[in-house]
């Protein structure tokens, strides 16, 4: 796709938000990204326009049958002024295989990595430049026709919004609490686990409200089947040190295959620490805490980077990881990817992408 991005810019900025206290999810900029899809003219009319409410028919098939995907990345201000993307394309070849699982037409990876440049150039001014901030990018797509009934949509919306978010650790990294889920699945193989379509988030509500009342900050998912396998936790992926030996879940179909997942793997490969993705149980976690080589717990996102677990309870069974405290390759690979992603150190692998 080679259209043009028309753009129109707003009359009635807003004022921006404290940069100290942004939170998450909490404000949005002046502009949004839209591009439109019909079953005659693909996709088309490719526009950046002021942030505004959507207009859909009440019968609007996305309300009802849930045919949609998201995406998540962030642009950092690096020190020197640079604005910079962390492996845009790595978003969009995923947002293309959630399409396919979800049925909702390919769209051009380059195209809108371009469009997500553009939209970011446009509202630049709202990139928050207090120690740990960035501008979060969320891109989605949406079924938009007004019909009831089972079946793939005709036309739809990509949109692309911008929310200025504030540093996720604002004291420095605290490991963090997590419940196994032991009843509730998120994920099967074969359903959409893999794909990042907003039901997989819906069917996590209550597990998630279950580990909350209980203190806990997340939820580890056990395999669909025997509830026996480790899956991911909540909106990450999830990786164990054990004995020297860092191990995390093979994709199976199941889970999000996360890029700051992809990222940590290229990272410990380069340093010669030994990574293998395979079928990891909870039993041998907790057998490994026992036997004394459980070394590290950590989970991986866009929004945390690195979120180290200081604490795992599995039907009742408390364990404490490193004794509370971030481990020593968590805490590596956290400094070396925000410094990849800030521009402070060398990117090598060629994962930044700048903003001009």
């Amino acid at each position: 796709m080679s259209c043009q991005i028309r753009i129109e810019k707003t009359k009635t900025p807003k004022q921006k938000p404290d940069q100290n206290n942004l939170g998450f999810g909490k404000y949005f900029t002046d502009h949004m990204f839209i591009m439109d899809y019909s079953r005659e003219k693909g996709w088309y009319d490719p526009r950046i326009v002021p942030y505004a409410p959507l207009e859909l028919d009440p019968s609007t098939m996305v309300l009802h049958y849930g045919q949609a995907v998201f995406e998540g990345l962030k642009a950092y201000r690096a020190k020197d002024g640079r604005i910079l993307l962390f492996r845009p394309n790595k978003n969009m070849e995923r947002i293309n295989l959630s399409n396919d699982r979800l049925c909702i037409p390919q769209i051009d990876e380059a195209f809108c990595v371009e469009a997500i440049k553009a939209l970011v150039s446009v509202d630049k001014d709202w990139i928050p430049t207090a120690p740990g901030t960035s501008l979060y990018i969320r891109p989605f797509i949406i079924a938009t026709d007004p019909y009831l009934g089972v079946r793939p949509s005709d036309t739809y919306k990509f949109i692309v919004i911008l929310s200025p978010s504030g540093a996720y650790y604002p004291s420095g990294i605290n490991p963090v609490k997590i419940y196994v889920e032991n009843d509730y699945v998120r994920a099967v193989k074969g359903g959409t686990g893999f794909a990042k379509t907003p039901g997989n988030y819906a069917a996590s509500l209550k597990a998630q409200d279950i580990a909350h009342e209980k203190g806990y900050v997340q939820v580890l998912w056990l395999d669909g089947v025997e509830k026996k396998y480790i899956e991911e936790v909540g909106s990450m992926n999830v990786f164990f040190k054990i004995n020297g030996e860092v191990i995390t879940p093979s994709l199976d179909g199941s889970i999000l295959p996360g890029i700051t997942r992809d990222s940590v793997i290229h990272l410990l490969k380069d340093w010669g620490v030994k990574v293998t993705e395979r079928k990891l149980s909870i039993q041998e976690v907790y057998d490994a805490n026992s036997n004394g080589t459980l070394e590290e717990v950590f989970g991986t996102g866009t929004a945390a980077v690195i979120s180290p677990v200081g604490e795992l309870n599995w039907m009742d069974k408390v364990i404490v990881v490193n004794n509370g405290k971030i481990g020593e390759t968590a805490a590596k690979l956290y400094e070396t990817i925000t410094g990849i992603q800030w521009g402070e150190i060398e990117d090598k692998f060629g994962w930044t992408v700048e903003v001009e």
